[in-house]
């Protein structure tokens, strides 16, 4: 069965955040106004495998909410991503940033052009958003960054 990925609008906000929940993750900063910064990996009927958002600061987004279903092809990740760096581009995004506790993912980002950075090397604008002030606070996050 052939996915779709698509940008998300604003009749996906209570699927999305119940499909976020599910994956234990936060839902704040996700609202009627950035869920069009959102990408939704679907089935043909619609239901959602996967999704990849972006908290958007000028010319810097965040990548964060990056779920995928169990059984998804590596392939359709991958293109998820792609997908997420066209989005950034019209956007007028010169980078992009995400930050991991997963090492084991690393090989992964790192095969699609990220680089690991230090976390004082992120735009001072990240300290605005509360979703990206948690994510500084876990223990052993790796930050990485892709130029646009």
């Amino acid at each position: 069965m052939q996915a779709i990925i698509r940008k998300a609008n604003q009749e996906d906000l209570a699927n999305l955040r119940e499909f976020l929940t599910r994956a234990n993750l936060g839902t704040e900063g996700l609202t009627a106004e950035t869920v069009d910064c959102f990408l939704l990996l679907e089935n043909p009927d619609g239901t959602i495998r996967g999704s990849l958002g972006m908290e958007a600061f000028n010319e810097h987004g965040m990548l964060r909410s990056l779920v995928v279903s169990p059984g998804q092809a590596d392939k359709e990740i991958f293109v998820l991503f792609d997908q997420m760096v066209q989005l950034a581009k019209e956007k007028g995004m010169k980078s992009l940033f995400l930050a991991t506790n997963k090492r084991v993912a690393l090989p992964f980002f790192e095969l699609m052009g990220f680089q690991k950075i230090e976390q004082a090397a992120l735009p001072t604008e990240f300290n605005h958003s509360e979703h990206i002030r948690h994510v500084l606070n876990v223990d052993n996050s790796l930050f990485l960054k892709f130029s646009i």
